[in-house]
Formats: structure tokens, sequence, C-alpha cells
């Protein structure tokens, strides 16, 4: 029966005969296809991981500068309340932990006075930052106990960009106020969800995906796995001394090395192309003078000396790829210098184009 029945569906084939019409979709059908299949091989899905506060929204920040003709007045605008509420917080942190370790009495009363909404147990959502405040702000920056404070900010939640802002509080204050790029370079805002941006380069459409780096964000991950032509995993390399926003018990590099490790051999990507960007490098090397990486992690021996602690940092990260085959490549960055990004994402850019066309076989 199966014999007769595939025998007769061969015949009607061959003795079937295709109306010009039907001739004419088949062709607009095959090139749809041939158009879509050429259409993923122009296109590069750039995937951006790694844990929060590791830079991954700085980067992509500079792609929109570097490729998509940077930010107009209206979205540097979008950023004021976002700064001006980094510089108050900063300070108000600043503030509570002068407390906490019994410096606050020694400040002037004057500022005490000035920024007492500062300290108090809740302070206003919209709290407006006066050129007052703001005068504040400033001269408690330049105050011997909060450079005191500031200096130890290892030992609690703050962002390295507080210092930027508190200097120029009074420019960020005035209501005219409209943010530089550099001011936008150094805004944090926690990422939340799923972001993408889209731009050409070297005629390849790039779409970067950034996900928020915070563990309980993590879990969206996932739905960006599909399709992935590469994958930059941002460390911060200044993070040594340094614990999680969300779990103040895990060392922020000790954390990095653990997530890296797993995303590098999760099965989803045995063949995708895995860079490492070691970021916040302008950090390490101020911070590697004053603290020893030996002081966190017993293995590293290089002493105060940046380009030792970017070798180990390098083979540390490496060490963990447990696929001989699977090349990773590590270069140390500085986010917020977007010449150090133009120059970094060129090579980067050349080894994704390599790998995804040796990947199509057209190599």
């Amino acid at each position: 029966f199966f014999f007769h029945f595939f025998m007769g569906i061969c015949n009607s084939k061959a003795n079937y005969a295709v109306s010009p019409e039907e001739k004419r979709q088949n062709k607009a059908i095959e090139k749809e296809l041939r158009d879509e299949k050429r259409s993923k091989e122009q296109r590069v899905i750039l995937l951006l991981l790694g844990a929060g506060e590791s830079g991954k929204s700085t980067f992509a920040k500079q792609m929109k500068i570097l490729f998509l003709d940077g930010y107009t007045e209206e979205e540097l605008s979008s950023y004021r309340n976002i700064i001006r509420s980094n510089c108050i917080m900063g300070m108000r942190t600043l503030l509570l932990e002068s407390q906490k370790r019994e410096l606050y009495d020694g400040l002037p009363k004057n500022l005490k006075d000035n920024s007492e909404i500062l300290t108090r147990d809740r302070i206003p959502l919209q709290l407006p930052f006066t050129p007052e405040l703001a005068k504040t702000v400033n001269s408690l920056w330049k105050t011997d106990i909060i450079q005191n404070v500031f200096s130890c900010r290892n030992e609690y939640q703050l962002s390295e960009f507080v210092g930027y802002f508190c200097e120029n509080a009074e420019r960020i204050a005035e209501d005219a106020y409209i943010p530089t790029v550099r001011d936008v370079l150094h805004a944090r805002a926690r990422t939340i969800g799923i972001k993408e941006i889209t731009f050409t380069s070297k005629d390849y459409l790039w779409k970067l995906i950034d996900v928020g780096g915070q563990r309980n964000e993590r879990k969206k991950w996932i739905h960006c796995f599909e399709d992935v032509t590469a994958i930059i995993f941002f460390a911060d390399s200044s993070g040594y001394n340094m614990t999680l926003f969300e779990d103040e018990r895990v060392n922020r590099l000790l954390e990095a090395l653990t997530l890296f490790e797993e995303i590098c051999n999760c099965k989803y990507f045995d063949n995708t192309p895995l860079i490492v960007f070691l970021n916040k490098s302008d950090l390490l090397k101020k911070k590697i003078k004053e603290v020893d990486i030996a002081e966190h992690f017993s293995d590293y021996k290089g002493g105060k000396n940046y380009e030792n602690a970017i070798s180990w940092l390098k083979n540390r990260f490496a060490s963990l790829n447990r696929n001989e085959d699977k090349p990773v490549y590590i270069h140390a960055t500085e986010a917020t210098d977007t010449d150090n990004i133009r120059y970094v994402f060129s090579a980067v850019e050349e080894i994704i184009l390599y790998e995804s066309l040796a990947k199509n076989y057209l190599l």
C-alpha cells in the first residue's frame, strides 16, 4: 500500500503542470528566502553581559556616540534629573558614612546646617537642587573629612563618579543646565530589563543587547541567547577590594570570575566568540598603587604594578575556559573614554566579523 501510495505521489508530481502565476509566486518566495539569508549574514547580534556596575551601559552609550551621531539636546536633557540625583544621593551617602565613622561633627557648622536635609531619615524624592545646596555640596566635597570618607568607598556602596558631579555641582544645579556628553557618560542609572541599540558599521547591521547585571536581573538573560553572534563580558578590573551592591558579603571580582565561568562554558555559547573587557582600567591604575590585589586574592604575586595586575587578570579569566578550541579575547578598557572604546571596538569588530565569516564557511 505504502509503495503504491509513494509512487502515486511521485507520478502525480511529475505530471503536475505549474501555471505561470505559480512560477511567479515560487520565484518571489525563493527571492525572499535568499534576501532573508543574506540579511542574517549581514547582521551581527552582540550581547553585553557582566555583573552590575561593570560598565555595560556606558559602553552602549559610546556606541551611540561613535555610530549614531551622538546625543541630541533633547536626549542630553533627559539625563538632567538622573545626574542631579547622582550628585545629591552621592553626597548624602558620604555624609551618612561620615556619621557612622564619627567624623561628621568635625565638619564646619555652616555646611552641616545647610546640608541637614541630606542626612534626614527620609528626603523628598524630588528634592530641588538649589544653587545654595549645590554650593554646599561642592564645599563639602573639598573638605578633608569627606575626601577621607570617599577614599574608603570600597567599604560601602558609592559610584566612583560621585566626585565628578560634586565638583561640578553648581553647574549641574543651574536652571538652564543641559548635560554634556561627558556628564552623560558618568551618569549612573541601574539597567532594568533589556535595552537594545542598533547601528551600521562596515556594511553590517549591529544590534547591541544590554541587560541588567544585578543578580535579580539575570533570569532575563536566557531570553537574549538566541542567534547571538558574539558576547562581550564586562568585568570591573578595579573591583578586587569591593563588594556587590546587592550582596555586600560577595567580592565584586570574585563574582565576575564566577559569572564568567558559567557563561564561557555554557552549552548555548559553545561556538560563540567571547570577548572580555577588563573595564575601569583607569581606576585600576590608580588603585593598584595604594591597594595590593594580594590583600584579597592570595594567588596574586605582582605587587602594586598595573601591568602585572592586568596580566594576572587576563590569566585568571582565560584559565576558566574549559574548551581548548574556543578562543577568548581579553582587552583592558576604559568605557568612559571615547577614544579608548573607538580603538578597542575596532579590534573587536575585526575579531567578530572574522569569526562570523569562518563560522559560515566563507573563509
